[in-house]
């Protein structure tokens, strides 16, 4: 029984990280490409949501930008 309540919190666990990485990367790229877009037209937009979506890997795992950093 615990083995199923373990594997069944995990799996929430894992679930909920990958939410998480999802919806700050895309979050990133969307307010990159809106900025773009709004002061430097298509290029600007595609060239800043790449931005964000870098940032936004970054943002959305705390502990590697952490081992990036010296």
């Amino acid at each position: 029984m615990t083995n199923e309540k373990t594997t069944a919190v995990r799996r929430v666990i894992s679930f909920i990280k990958i939410v998480w990485t999802v919806s700050i990367i895309v979050a990133a790229t969307a307010i990159g490409a809106l900025i773009g877009w709004e002061n430097h037209g298509l290029v600007g937009a595609m060239a800043l949501g790449f931005v964000g979506l870098v940032a936004g890997g970054f943002i959305s795992s705390p502990t590697f930008l952490l081992q990036v950093l010296p």
